[in-house]
């Protein structure tokens, strides 16, 4: 339940509309529910103005879909990343209005149509194809966190002219995320041509001396571009987030 969903129910009960009780059993869940298997924070939305996020790699389909009937009784969107195909089809023959995103292994159940900010645009950058899952999952969360988000896929340094081509590169866009994997020269790059925030992705891409994607950590972690910031090997939703995050504040002004 967000700050709109409680302002309309505390609005309800001032003009006579719903009773103290009935307002209270809509409220008796926050802050948040033990479900003894998880503790659903109820009360997230309102605090940080998106609702919790479900980690489905791990949690069996009985567990999901009891996270997900919590979060539904509340009026939030639910978003569950890292969601296998079986489990998304279960899941969407329960909730049948629920959308899989099958590359960003993202299941996502809206409580009521998302509209894009105003302002800003997030781009989001793969060096390479095989990049895609993770670039993925950082364009799907920034759309479902309400962004407009737009994908540049493909332009890795092994030919850097594919990137200079595209116009609304260098113009529109007010957030990067920048994913690769192998070496993970890509982000410094990006940065080094842009003033804008530059959230660079490693991914797990890469033969043997790329170590499962600590080499591209590495690379990114020490990039000489002083505007990138770096998240977690193969961490789109994290990357995603926080571009979110970042183009809400020129939505707050």
């Amino acid at each position: 339940m967000d700050a709109k969903a409680i302002k309309k129910l505390l609005e309800s009960v001032s003009r006579g509309s719903l009773t103290t009780d009935q307002a209270l059993e809509q409220l008796k869940r926050l802050p948040f529910e033990d479900l003894s298997y998880a503790c659903v924070d109820h009360h997230r939305s309102l605090r940080k103005g998106f609702p919790e996020v479900v980690f489905g790699e791990g949690k069996s389909i009985e567990q999901i879909l009891g996270v997900m009937e919590a979060m539904v009784d509340q009026q939030d969107t639910v978003m569950i990343t890292r969601v296998s195909a079986d489990k998304a089809e279960s899941i969407i023959a329960k909730y049948p209005k629920a959308v899989y995103h099958p590359d960003a292994r993202i299941l996502v159940l809206e409580s009521k149509p998302i509209e894009p900010a105003a302002k800003g645009l997030i781009m989001v950058i793969a060096a390479g194809t095989s990049d895609l899952p993770v670039a993925e999952e950082a364009l799907v969360t920034a759309k479902t966190m309400g962004h407009r988000v737009e994908s540049l896929y493909d332009v890795g340094v092994s030919g850097i002219h594919r990137l200079m081509q595209n116009e609304k590169f260098w113009t529109e866009a007010s957030v990067f995320i920048v994913v690769a994997g192998m070496e993970g020269a890509l982000p410094s790059v990006v940065a080094g041509l842009v003033d804008k925030p530059v959230i660079a992705v490693p991914t797990s891409i890469g033969y043997g001396a790329s170590f499962g994607g600590i080499s591209a950590l590495l690379g990114m972690l020490n990039s000489c571009a002083s505007n990138v910031s770096v998240v977690n090997i193969d961490n789109g939703f994290g990357a995603g987030y926080v571009a979110s995050t970042i183009n809400a504040l020129a939505n707050s002004s």
